[in-house]
């Protein structure tokens, strides 16, 4: 990745936290958490990671839901950030927060039973 697909990616997470924070109505959306960006070095297409407290949904519904919005944060993005096109993107659950918090709580028990 160069270092201006770097800093694009670095800025899509700012602007689409604000966006979500900021401007989303739905009370979902303000619970989400934008972990990081995968844009493709020809601008055309962005992998957006998020992950969210809320525990009553399944990731698949959370990713469901994120897509239905991603016209609503793409154009959005297009008006904060000056880009010449602006990534289509598509939303994926993070897991790795779940698996560090896993391994986490692994170690934990291990030590707990020495």
């Amino acid at each position: 990745m160069s270092v201006k697909t770097k800093r694009i990616a670095s800025e899509m997470v700012r602007v689409i936290s604000e966006i979500l924070l900021e401007e989303a109505r739905d009370e979902l959306l303000k619970n989400i958490t934008i972990t990081g960006v995968d844009v493709a070095n020809d601008l055309s297409f962005a992998k957006v990671y998020f992950t969210s407290l809320i525990t009553t949904m399944s990731h698949k519904n959370l990713e469901r839901e994120m897509e239905e919005a991603s016209a609503f944060i793409r154009k959005e993005l297009a008006e904060k950030m000056n880009l010449r096109n602006t990534p289509k993107l598509k939303f994926l659950y993070d897991e790795s927060i779940g698996y560090a918090n896993n391994i986490e709580r692994i170690i934990k028990e291990i030590h707990e039973e020495k």
